[in-house]
């Protein structure tokens, strides 16, 4: 595929549990939309394209971006989507994307960090980077992983341990906007998604540049699950280097294959495929949610609610609920 087979694109950078996912369902389904393989390529975090003169950004690009992500897509979807949530904790990186679609946007979820974090935190045991059970362990944990200490090895990007850092709205919106500039962006607030989803999904549209389409599931995606066995998660979600071919599914063949060489889906790995999404389905559990300790709540509160502040004052909306502390809050 070709740089040009795409008018623009559209980029949902997150931040994760902030319903970025559904965000991404509103769209997957367009007649317009060409919708990658998997949600997250995280292409332009895993490269270095700064310094690639036009020539080789763009055939990089064309090679391990658009072909092996948007390849299937037919000739009538014209804007591209990629829901990458680590782009919004590195803009820089996206600046490459610009040089190759001028008329790139990019959509910005936030919530209320009471929630987001203890939500993220399960999500990250499920997804056999997180070992510490309880979240409040988690959060007790911050300055040790700030150092280097306590990561797992099955961690894919430790920076997500560090909790705190994913709530630092403020922070990283502000250079976001710096980034790419305010007019590209629309800041979808996790309140109005849960409030009036089809309201959100027509601003979003507008926001994009196209129509509604009627087909459109507005129901909410991946509610935090739970997990039988950690060990069991991680062997199957990040498994050991050399089992990850068969163990990782099909996401990851896909994201890691050599382009030039076809994948070989033969009897015998798809029969292992569906013996590894049975034991998953198995190993998943309804989430058993724990009351949030009201110390941990307060050490939220205090360590985020400048950050807060900044976000609200920066968008025009008013976010004085959120970090609201309260006796009980499940987490």
């Amino acid at each position: 595929m070709l740089v040009s087979d795409l008018a623009r694109f559209v980029f949902i950078v997150g931040a994760p549990r902030c319903g970025t996912t559904t965000i991404a369902a509103f769209l997957k389904k367009h007649p317009r939309i060409c919708f990658p393989t998997v949600k997250e390529p995280h292409f332009f975090v895993q490269y270095d394209l700064a310094a690639l003169d036009d020539h080789g950004l763009r055939d990089l690009t064309e090679r391990e971006f658009l072909d092996r992500f948007y390849g299937h897509c037919p000739a009538d979807r014209e804007i591209g989507v990629d829901g990458s949530v680590s782009y919004l904790y590195a803009p820089e990186r996206l600046l490459p994307a610009l040089r190759l679609w001028p008329e790139a946007l990019f959509i910005i979820a936030v919530r209320d960090p009471m929630t987001m974090l203890p939500s993220l935190h399960s999500r990250l045991k499920y997804t056999g980077d997180e070992t510490i059970e309880h979240f409040e362990d988690a959060w007790a944990a911050i300055p040790d992983r700030a150092e280097g200490r306590r990561i797992p090895r099955s961690a894919l990007d430790p920076r997500w341990l560090r909790y705190e850092e994913a709530g630092r709205f403020g922070t990283y919106v502000e250079q976001f906007f710096d980034t790419v500039g305010r007019e590209r962006c629309f800041v979808s607030v996790f309140d109005d998604l849960v409030a009036d989803p089809g309201e959100q999904y027509r601003a979003i549209c507008k926001f994009v540049g196209i129509e509604p389409f009627a087909g459109t599931n507005l129901a909410p995606r991946r509610e935090s699950r739970g997990i039988r066995f950690g060990w069991l998660q991680r062997l199957l979600k990040r498994p050991p280097v050399i089992a990850r071919d068969y163990l990782a599914g099909k996401k990851f063949r896909q994201r890691e294959r050599k382009l030039e060489v076809d994948l070989d889906e033969n009897e015998t790995i798809e029969k292992i495929f569906s013996i590894r999404k049975r034991i998953l389905r198995w190993n998943a559990i309804p989430l058993r949610k724990r009351p949030v300790p009201l110390a941990v709540q307060n050490d939220i509160r205090k360590r985020l609610l400048g950050e807060i502040a900044r976000l609200g004052s920066m968008i025009g909306r008013d976010l004085s609920h959120w970090l609201e502390v309260k006796p009980g809050r499940l987490g």
